[in-house]
């Protein structure tokens, strides 16, 4: 499976953008899904997960209340808007994905990141 991100840019503070993770390729199930972020000089940190059914969320405090995680399960999507950005929001965004895959005869738990999308919030 490949998790391919999109929707990064420049955007003033206050403003909003919206990011989607799509994933191809073969896979029997994915599982739950997440958006984390990794700023300059700085650990990646979760920013928001949702379980494989998208009933379950949860949210890093610093976001809860601004951004909203979901998914589209027939499009093999995910989806992380984002409203009332702050310049401490500025980072690469990395999609994460838990999939089982078919292996021969065994199933095969395997997790999955996206190469990134760059957020950079002007103030």
């Amino acid at each position: 499976v490949q998790l391919v991100e999109s929707g990064g840019g420049l955007v003033q503070a206050g403003g909003s953008l919206r990011l989607s993770c799509a994933a191809s390729g073969s896979t029997l199930r994915i599982n739950a899904m997440g958006w984390y972020r990794q700023a300059p000089g700085k650990q990646r940190e979760m920013v928001a997960v949702i379980t494989s059914g998208g009933g379950g969320t949860n949210y890093a405090d610093s976001v809860k209340g601004r951004f909203t995680i979901s998914r589209d399960n027939a499009k093999n999507t995910m989806y992380l808007q984002m409203n009332s950005l702050k310049p401490e929001d500025t980072a690469a965004y990395y999609c994460n994905a838990d999939t089982v895959t078919v292996h021969g005869s065994s199933l095969v738990s395997l997790e999955v990141w996206g190469q990134g999308t760059l957020v950079t919030v002007s103030s």
